[in-house]
């Protein structure tokens, strides 16, 4: 028996997501059916799935109404390959520009949004040019793998970080290094993490810091989607790597060109340690409605 998935489409810096509206959370879709609707040559085609549920009709969203009782609605995120995910910092900006088209929430002027995902309760703004979400706390973690990846001949020390999702970061040299990568094949890390991650390669600008701000260039491994042109959570754990790399004097606001465009990224103390912010564009492309078994 077949059914029809009405969906949007939405994009944040080329990262690209098939959205759909699922209140009571009667509609699961298997991990199967996930990858099919991600397929870029059979499916519509997105680096993964974002169902919009309300969080006290999912188990994952009674731990985030738990930390936030204004967290009504939760970021159901799923890679396409069907692998589930804790958090996607360009899928976030692009959910809340879902929910607030969709009617089912209000983001007024000065205001924010509160959003369960499974790696915890995120606040959401607008800005100038799109939206600005707090990504809450960060942890050096995973350690110094070693990261071999083909078209690069050396294999090079990355550092693991975690923001909500983990993340290894690695430096290279100028940008024909990184523009020669062949991120078509998954890279390999040494310890292999049980549960995987996601891997950046970073290029500083030249110079790193220009009016205050770290510049540095990314590309992205994607746990589970394969190259993007984007990663907004990988945009935030290259940025923190590299002014870790660069020592006390290293700014806190930090532009990141991926290939799909230009993401900010600010951190700043709270009460509970240093959050992390990320702010870029969200689009919504086209609506549509597709048949699935």
């Amino acid at each position: 028996m077949s059914f029809d998935l009405r969906f949007t489409k939405g994009q944040g810096t080329g990262n690209d997501f098939v959205l759909f509206s699922d209140p009571e959370g009667d509609t699961e879709l298997t991990p199967t059916q996930i990858a099919a609707v991600c397929d870029r040559r059979f499916g519509v085609g997105a680096d993964g799935v974002i169902r919009a549920v309300r969080s006290r009709n999912l188990d994952d969203g009674a731990s985030a109404l738990a930390e936030d009782p204004s967290a009504v609605w939760f970021m159901d995120y799923w890679n396409a390959d069907g692998t589930v995910s804790e958090m996607c910092g360009n899928g976030i900006r692009v959910f809340t520009s879902y929910l607030l088209d969709q009617g089912l929430a209000e983001l007024p002027p000065g205001g924010s949004i509160a959003i369960g995902t499974r790696a915890g309760v995120r606040s959401v703004r607008r800005t100038a040019t799109g939206f600005q979400a707090d990504l809450g706390t960060w942890r050096l973690d995973g350690g110094e793998p070693l990261v071999r990846a083909k078209s690069l001949p050396v294999a090079r020390p990355g550092l693991g970080i975690d923001v909500g999702n983990p993340h290894v970061v690695v430096a290279l040299a100028d940008d024909g290094e990184l523009d020669g990568l062949d991120l078509a094949y998954q890279p390999i890390l040494d310890p292999a993490p049980e549960a995987g991650a996601n891997i950046e390669f970073v290029v500083p600008a030249e110079p790193l810091v220009e009016d205050g701000v770290g510049r540095i260039r990314m590309r992205v491994h994607e746990r589970g989607s394969g190259e993007t042109l984007s990663c907004g959570t990988g945009a935030v754990a290259s940025a923190l790597a590299v002014r870790y790399w660069a020592g006390e004097s290293a700014p806190n606001d930090w532009r990141v060109q991926v290939p799909g465009g230009v993401l900010g990224v600010r951190m700043f103390q709270a009460d509970d340690g240093e959050h992390v912010a990320l702010a870029g564009p969200a689009e919504l492309v086209f609506d549509g409605v597709l048949s699935l078994a």
